[in-house]
């Protein structure tokens, strides 16, 4: 498909049956398992997650190995784990299994026509020329904050990218970008998207760290 410059891992989607990709999960077991339990995830269905794992929320380590442990289940690496990697955050039940698992995740998947990321990318340049900063943080081409304006704005594909990072009042799905990341570690639903049916799947989650409404932003209109 393209050859970037960036820890990557090619997957042929027509050998699964069913195949999603999953936002943020932050630590909130109860709601991944109760996400889990929705789709109902065969032998040969696959869940993809852009990051973000661990952090923020009760049981990380726990999350990481319920997605290490299964077969169905993977993950690129997003940027708490790359703290992790980097000694910027800590768990305490951050063992050997763990690093080496988090340290094995890539930072892109890809398939003909679609790439998971946990950033996202930027709009003004070619995907070959991004670094594996650029694709885990990017947020907005002019900085990573919440003042916009975010690259999926502006983005016009292909692919269509798939992304977290970002978090969003409501999922987002246009031409080039789907958005998955709904603040779950913060009240709001856990999401997947079904990439077979084009559609979302989204439960309702507890609220277990608090943010400010102005760090949610707006689907409408986009």
């Amino acid at each position: 498909m393209y050859s970037v410059p960036f820890d990557h891992r090619r997957i042929d989607l027509e050998s699964y049956d069913d195949v999603y990709v999953v936002g943020d999960v932050h630590g909130c077991l109860d709601a991944l398992e109760q996400l889990l339990e929705t789709l109902d995830l065969g032998e040969n269905d696959l869940a993809i997650f852009v990051g973000d794992l661990v952090r923020k929320g009760p049981e990380s380590v726990a999350v990481l190995e319920r997605v290490r442990r299964s077969p169905t289940l993977c993950s690129v690496r997003g940027n708490n784990e790359q703290k992790l990697l980097e000694g910027e955050a800590g768990l305490s039940e951050f063992g050997s299994a763990e690093y080496r698992y988090v340290e094995s995740l890539p930072l892109a998947i890809s398939w003909d026509g679609g790439l998971v990321v946990h950033g996202g990318v930027d709009p003004s340049r070619p995907l070959t020329s991004h670094s594996g900063r650029d694709v885990l943080t990017m947020r907005s081409p002019n900085g990573d904050g919440y003042d916009g304006p975010f690259w999926f704005d502006a983005y016009e594909g292909p692919p269509r990218v798939f992304f977290g990072h970002t978090v969003l009042e409501e999922p987002l799905e246009c031409e080039w970008a789907v958005g998955l990341d709904t603040g779950c570690v913060y009240g709001g639903y856990l999401t997947a998207y079904d990439v077979r049916r084009e559609r979302f799947v989204t439960v309702s989650t507890t609220e277990h760290t608090s943010r400010s409404d102005d760090k949610f932003v707006p689907v409408e209109g986009r």
